[in-house]
C-alpha cells in the first residue's frame, strides 16, 4: 500500500506577508502586494511595477554575517523554510538526519548576485579582485538548498528543479515521491525566487510578457481571466511547506494541515514560451494527479490556478480545466493568488502551495482581485474581487512554465 504524506508545516515570505498568517490574511482580503519598483530606478523600463518582499527581518533567521553571504534568493528561501520547521515542531536532532531531504524549486538562481558581479567586472576593466569572493556559491541555484540542508542537518536527497514556472511544484512532486519511496520520512520543498534586476525586468519586457498599461495604478496589473489584462507582474518570495509520511507524523503528535495526495508532470513538447493552444499538456497533468490522489473530478471543490495574466495563458488553461472536469469545471471554483501577489516565477508554486493548503483547512476561496470585465474565452468561476467562505473537501494546484513544463499538485482536507 502506498504511503500517505500529509504537511505538516508551512512557511513564506513573499509581497504579501513575511509569515504564513500575514499572508493569509491579506489574500483573504483581496489586497495587491504590486507596487512601483523601488530596488532600482525602473523608469528606463516599460513596465515598471512587482511584486517586493518587504521590511524582511534576516535577523529573526540568521546573524548579520550569514546574511551577507547568501543572495536574496537563498534569504527568502532560508527564512521560508526556517518558519515551517517551527511551524512542523522538528527541530535538529529531533531524527535521523539521513531521513530528512531537501528539494527546492527555483528557475534562476542568485541573478542579482550575477548581475552585479558581472557588470562590476565589466566596468573594472576585467580585475579579477575586484570579484566578490563568495560571487559563484552565492549565485549558483543549488545553493539554497544546500544552505537549508547545513542549517537543518538534512543529510538525505538535497537538490534544485529547474523547469521555470512549474519548478516549485515539481520539486513538491519529487520530494513526495522519496517519502513514497520509503527513503525519507520528511521532506522540506517548495520554491524560491529573487528575480527583481534591471537585467530581468529588461529581459521579460523585451519578451512582451509584462504588463505595462498600468504602471500608474499598480494594484491594478495584474489581473487574471480579466478582458483588459496586459501580461503578469514580475515577484519575488519563496513558499515552503513540510511533508511527511503519515505514520511518522502521528508518531509524533504532529499537527496535521492537509494532505498531499496526488501529483502531475507533462510538457507540451510545443513552443517555447506559449502554451499549447489547447492546454494539452496541461490537460494530462491534471488527469495524472487526480488518478494518483485516487480522486475524480468532482471531488474537486477548488483549483489554485496559474493564471498569470497574460492574454495566451489564461484562456488556454480555462479551457484545459474545462476539458478535464466537464460539467463539473462550473461547479467548481477557480482563482489566481497572482493577482496579488504577481508571479514569483519558480516559487509561485510553493507559494500557491500555501494558499491552497490555507484554502482547504479555513473553507475559505480566496479571490482573483482586478477581474472587473470578465473575458468570454474564460467563462468559469474565478470568484472574481471577493472571497467566498466554503467547505473544499479537496483542491489541485496548477503550475505551468516556459518551454512547456506542466505541473499539478492535489491536497486534500485532513480530517482525523
Amino acid at each position: 500500500m502506498a504511503k500517505r504524506v500529509v504537511i505538516t508545516g508551512m512557511g513564506t515570505v513573499n509581497p504579501l506577508g513575511n509569515s504564513v498568517a500575514e499572508f493569509w490574511q491579506n489574500a483573504r482580503s483581496g489586497v495587491s502586494g504590486i507596487r512601483r519598483v523601488t530596488r532600482f530606478d525602473p523608469s528606463p523600463f516599460p513596465s515598471k511595477i512587482a511584486g517586493e518582499v518587504k521590511d524582511l527581518d534576516t535577523h529573526q533567521y540568521m546573524d548579520a554575517k550569514d546574511a551577507r553571504r547568501m543572495d536574496n534568493f537563498a534569504l527568502y528561501l532560508m527564512a521560508a523554510s526556517i518558519q515551517a520547521m517551527q511551524d512542523a515542531g522538528i527541530k535538529n536532532g529531533d531524527m535521523p538526519p539521513e531521513r530528512l531531504g531537501v528539494v527546492i524549486g527555483c528557475g534562476i538562481g542568485g541573478l542579482e548576485t550575477l548581475e552585479a558581479q558581472v557588470v562590476k567586472l565589466y566596468q573594472q576593466n576585467f580585475n579579477v579582485k575586484t570579484i566578490h569572493p563568495l560571487f559563484v556559491p552565492k549565485m549558483i541555484s543549488n545553493i539554497g538548498a544546500g544552505q537549508v540542508s547545513i542549517r537543518m542537518n538534512a543529510q538525505g536527497p538535497c537538490y534544485v528543479v529547474v523547469t521555470a514556472c512549474s519548478s516549485s511544484t515539481d520539486a513538491i512532486g519529487n520530494a513526495m515521491m522519496w517519502i513514497e519511496r520509503g527513503v525519507t520520512d520528511v521532506m522540506i520543498c517548495g520554491g524560491t525566487e529573487a528575480p527583481l534586476t534591471p537585467a530581468a525586468l529588461g529581459g521579460f519586457s523585451a519578451l512582451q510578457t509584462l504588463s505595462t498599461h498600468f504602471n500608474d495604478t499598480p494594484e491594478k496589473a495584474s489581473r487574471p481571466f480579466d478582458a483588459r489584462r496586459d501580461g503578469f507582474v514580475i515577484g519575488e518570495g519563496s513558499g515552503i511547506i513540510v511533508i511527511e509520511e503519515l505514520e511518522h507524523a502521528r508518531k509524533r503528535g504532529a499537527r496535521i494541515h492537509a494532505e498531499l495526495a496526488g501529483y502531475g508532470v507533462s510538457s507540451d513538447a510545443s513552443h517555447l514560451t506559449a502554451p499549447h493552444p489547447q492546454g494539452r499538456g496541461a490537460q494530462s497533468a491534471m488527469v495524472m494527479a487526480l488518478a494518483q490522489s485516487g480522486l475524480g473530478p468532482q471531488d474537486i471543490d477548488y483549483i489554485n490556478a496559474h493564471g498569470t495574466s497574460t492574454p495566451a495563458n489564461d484562456p488556454v488553461e480555462s479551457r484545459a480545466i474545462q476539458t478535464v472536469f466537464g460539467e463539473h469545471a462550473r461547479r467548481l471554483r477557480v482563482s489566481s493568488t497572482k493577482s496579488m501577489t504577481g508571479h514569483l516565477l519558480g516559487a509561485a508554486g510553493g507559494v500557491e502551495a500555501v494558499v491552497t493548503i490555507m484554502a482547504i483547512k479555513e473553507g475559505f476561496f480566496p479571490p482573483t482581485i482586478n477581474q472587473e470585465d470578465p473575458d468570454p474565452e474564460c467563462p468559469l468561476d474565478y470568484v472574481p474581487n471577493r472571497g467566498v467562505e466554503g467547505k473544499i473537501r479537496a483542491a489541485m494546484s496548477n503550475s505551468l512554465g516556459f518551454g512547456g513544463h506542466n505541473a499539478v499538485v492535489c491536497f486534500k482536507r485532513w480530517e482525523k
